[in-house]
């Protein structure tokens, strides 16, 4: 899409229960109102204009210069979601590889299922930023032929920078979600979520609160960073050559700390309820199987050896006994067996 998207927030879920403006307008931590735009709405709207980013590049000025010339200059409570590919672009993260896979490979911390398909192999991994996804990360487009584009190092380190510069240069609170682009369990297609922020509220947690028929709420954590990353992508798209977009109208999630991580929206460790595909699980199992179940063969089996030899022993000294015995003593009688 190339226009802007205005989005009515009217019964919006969770907001209404957590700190939306149905909640009062303000978020935990000095979060402000919306502003911009009419009450309950939001508008999302592409940042035209950007050149093409490369390596060193001081992307906070050139994302600045993008909005002043589309007449887009930032107000308090704006939120700017950015393309992870341009700040990896900025960073110096697109590297030669002949090798595709081997890039993956060397991003890789724990693979967690892979398939075959007819161009090759799909791996879906745990990456070095925590982040599970299908190839680490590491893309291939959107850049130069024999590169690729790995993910930024530190993603909400780079939220961070961008926050502060863009904050210092215009004068209000911006927040900033660094977008990739994700598949999900048990759903077709892809989607944008966030991997880096920056001043914005990733989470609402409404644990606690209650909803409209009085329920208390016992597990309900909206992923608000995730929900921002794909709504910005519905106007920026993935080949219009515009990798920002600027969310107004959702002021209440923007707060004055910086230190609001998107990694707090990745469930691993204890909490991944999904470790392993269900192939890799099934053949782990199998193999756990297969080995307790050969050493608890070969403890039987040498158990029961011990006895029938212990018993073959006892046997083979009686027949000895038996056939030594002197006249002199016809009713000797052997020791008890084994018990």
């Amino acid at each position: 899409m190339s226009g802007a998207t205005d989005a009515g927030a009217a019964g919006g879920g969770g907001a209404a229960a957590g700190w939306g403006p149905a909640g009062g307008g303000r978020a935990p931590g000095g979060g402000v109102p919306a502003a911009g735009v009419p009450a309950g709405e939001l508008r999302i709207v592409p940042v035209a204009g950007l050149p093409e980013i490369e390596s060193g590049a001081d992307l906070a000025a050139l994302i600045g210069d993008a909005l002043v010339a589309a007449a887009l200059v930032p107000i308090e409570g704006d939120i700017l979601v950015v393309t992870s590919k341009i700040v990896s672009k900025a960073e110096g993260r697109q590297v030669a590889a002949v090798d595709r896979e081997e890039a993956i490979t060397a991003e890789t911390v724990r693979v967690v299922a892979t398939r075959a398909h007819p161009g090759g192999m799909t791996r879906i991994v745990e990456n070095r930023q925590g982040i599970v996804q299908a190839a680490a990360g590491v893309d291939a487009s959107n850049t130069p032929d024999g590169t690729v584009l790995l993910l930024p190092v530190d993603p909400d380190a780079s939220a961070r920078v961008l926050a502060n510069a863009l904050r210092a240069r215009f004068g209000v609170r911006i927040g900033i979600v660094v977008s990739d682009t994700l598949g999900r369990a048990w759903r077709e297609g892809q989607v944008d979520m966030a991997i880096g922020a920056a001043g914005v509220l990733v989470l609402d947690d409404l644990r606690g609160s209650r909803d409209s028929f009085g329920h208390e709420l016992v597990v309900t954590q909206a992923a608000i960073g995730d929900e921002l990353a794909s709504a910005g992508d519905l106007v920026k798209g993935k080949a219009s050559g515009m990798p920002v977009a600027l969310v107004r109208g959702f002021g209440h999630a923007v707060v004055e700390s910086l230190d609001t991580p998107a990694r707090a929206l990745s469930r691993t460790g204890e909490k991944d309820m999904f470790r392993l595909g269900t192939d890799e699980a099934i053949a782990l199992g199998r193999a756990q199987g297969l080995a307790e179940g050969r050493a608890a063969g070969y403890a039987e089996a040498h158990a029961a050896g011990y006895a029938d030899g212990h018993a073959a022993g006892y046997a083979e000294g009686l027949a000895a006994r038996a056939a030594t015995q002197t006249d002199d003593d016809p009713g000797a009688t052997p020791p008890a067996g084994p018990q």
